[in-house]
């Protein structure tokens, strides 16, 4: 793999997966680098060129007092200068015969270690030791001189601008303040997007959204105002294709009554019961297809107990002589189209039954989903057939008796009212050496 795609990979696993976390990651990385470059600008610039000029002073006072000291030796000229040496700040001791050890002439390695050093260096001229690290307040200075070493305390003030600690905590005052500010209009923003991706969840789930309105920036509005405009004409077809499918059920019904009349008045023939056989091969296709096209689509969605539902079903199931066992585990209550889904399960169990001696139903909760399992020992499906065998009236000649089978609407209908309700229905080899169908539903 080329490093600029690896460079990709890595750079999408540690960036933010929601939206929020990317717009706040937009607003704050170039605020950062920002602040980045002004404090490398401070701390090169105003930090450096303040602290070497304080250096700078505070070395100068000392050289004074030192040369001062040793062109005026007497007595008195010397309590002089050590008194005009505390008023300008400078605490001196001078101990004679003392000479500094071979010790590094500079403890630490700061930026005020490095400038005050250069700046003793270069005014004072003498062998010198710094410590500014063993008091809190004071900064410690051993110059050796012809007849002993002088010892010299400066307040750390003297040597060190308190503009620094002004300037970060105003860089990082502003920075959680600017922050702050972003996160609560950004939280704004991403409020609508998701109150419409959460609308489009519920609809695609089949249940409805009535409280649902355009609100948020005007792209916002627009994409809110054309998934209302598409739920409109989504339920106005809905309904069109429901009020068609009663009519057009009403019109096919009123001629196969009065065919079943008309036969049942005729003597008893060949020729009679075949009829009669053709016509309620008719009633039942006609069923099936107006179940198929109809999908249970009016109905609505109410927070039902799948357990009891797949009990009732795997009761209904076991009357004759082909067993159908139910198990369920966990809190199965969700919201949902009960008799769609009680459809939708009876179906897949009819059509196991049909092919099959033991029938298996299972369901469980796996995270966000529930799982509803129907095992069977028939002959299964090849696999190369399993998502053909979800086309309306399509039917395998080969895997499965067809005389036997249905009108070949089973599966579609289970599919269609699955995905009806959000979810969905596959189909994959079973424990028991038949065929898995296996619902899956939203929480």
């Amino acid at each position: 793999m080329k490093a600029p795609i690896r460079f990709r990979i890595a750079v999408k696993r540690y960036l933010p997966k929601s939206f929020l976390g990317r717009s706040i990651m937009i607003i704050i990385t170039p605020l950062i680098l920002v602040q980045v470059v002004s404090t490398w600008v401070f701390y090169d610039r105003h930090w450096s060129t303040i602290t070497r000029r304080l250096s700078d002073s505070v070395a100068g006072e000392i050289s004074l007092v030192i040369n001062a000291r040793s062109h005026f030796a007497d007595e008195k000229s010397t309590k002089w200068i050590m008194t005009s040496a505390g008023d300008m700040g400078l605490t001196m001791n001078f101990k004679p015969g003392e000479i500094l050890p071979n010790a590094p002439p500079v403890t630490g390695g700061g930026i005020l270690d490095t400038r005050l050093a250069n700046s003793m260096r270069e005014r004072v001229r003498r062998p010198v030791h710094i410590d500014t690290w063993s008091h809190d307040r004071l900064v410690q200075m051993k110059v050796q001189l012809p007849d002993g070493v002088m010892e010299i305390f400066v307040p750390r003030e003297r040597l060190f601008s308190s503009t620094t600690y002004i300037f970060l905590m105003w860089m990082i005052g502003t920075s959680l303040l600017l922050f702050a500010i972003a996160t609560m209009f950004m939280r704004n923003q991403v409020r609508p997007i998701r109150r419409l991706a959460a609308a489009v969840d519920n609809f695609g789930k089949g249940r409805d959204v009535p409280d649902f309105k355009p609100e948020g920036a005007t792209e916002i509005r627009r994409a809110a105002a054309a998934f209302e405009r598409m739920r409109g004409r989504i339920n106005n077809a809905l309904t069109q294709r429901t009020e068609m499918l009663a009519g057009v059920s009403h019109d096919l019904r009123t001629p196969l009554t009065r065919m079943k009349l008309q036969l049942a008045m005729l003597a008893e023939s060949k020729g009679v019961e075949d009829l009669k056989e053709d016509l309620r091969e008719m009633e039942v296709m006609v069923e099936e297809f107006l179940a198929f096209a109809r999908g249970e689509g009016t109905e609505e969605p109410v927070e039902s107990d799948l357990a009891e539902i797949i009990n009732a079903i795997a009761r209904g199931a076991s009357i004759d002589d082909r067993l159908v066992v139910a198990t369920t585990a966990g809190d199965l209550k969700i919201l949902v189209r009960p008799n769609a889904i009680r459809r939708c399960i009876t179906n897949l169990v009819v059509n196991a039954k049909t092919h099959a001696q033991t029938v298996k139903v299972s369901a469980e909760r796996r995270g966000g989903l529930v799982e509803i399992n129907v095992d069977d020992d028939g002959p299964g499906i090849p696999d190369e057939e399993r998502e053909a065998v979800f086309k309306p009236f399509y039917r395998l000649d080969s895997s499965r008796n067809p005389g036997t089978g249905g009108t070949g609407l089973g599966l579609s209908i289970a599919r269609d009212l699955a995905r009806g309700s959000g979810g969905d229905v596959t189909l994959a080899d079973s424990s028991l050496g038949g065929l898995r169908a296996t619902i899956t539903l939203p929480v």
